[in-house]
């Protein structure tokens, strides 16, 4: 992450971070930390990097809404915000629990098609394609000519 960029930017390019919850996690450790929300991250000390840290991993507990965080009503029954290889985990989790469950979702992942409902006909033709592949010529056997039938003359 690049230290000259302001702490909502910074936040922002960790995977599974919004512009709107890096926003309010940087307002949050403004006022938690008494520092300027436009201060740049590379600027900010160790101990303030932990709590901010902690607010990002456990955002609602600071005070930010639920609606904002990407795990709501976990399988687990819980609240939670998922970042960087946790979510990827956590999605990964999913597609397999659907595929042993054979659910629709499931049975489209298995198959490789696209599965919230966009056509097949003429979209998501992906892998190798084939095109027009001209019938191979039999070769012709020389040296006996073929006669007619047998009884006719």
């Amino acid at each position: 992450m690049k230290g000259d960029l302001p702490i909502a930017k910074a936040l922002n390019q960790i995977k599974g971070m919004g512009v709107s919850l890096a926003d309010s996690i940087a307002t949050i450790a403004a006022v938690k930390l008494n520092i300027d929300k436009k201060e740049h991250i590379g600027n900010l000390t160790d101990d303030q990097l932990d709590e901010l840290e902690k607010i990002v991993l456990n955002p609602v507990s600071y005070g930010v809404p639920v609606w904002m965080v990407n795990r709501r009503k976990d399988s687990s029954g819980t609240n939670r915000h998922l970042i960087g290889a946790d979510l990827d985990f956590a999605i990964r989790q999913d597609i397999e629990a659907e595929k042993n469950i054979k659910s629709y979702r499931g049975v489209r992942h298995m198959f490789g098609l696209p599965v919230r409902g966009q056509r097949t006909k003429t979209m998501g033709r992906r892998g190798m394609t084939l095109g027009v592949v001209k019938k191979k010529v039999m070769p012709t056997v020389t040296g006996k000519k073929e006669e007619g039938r047998k009884g006719k003359k």
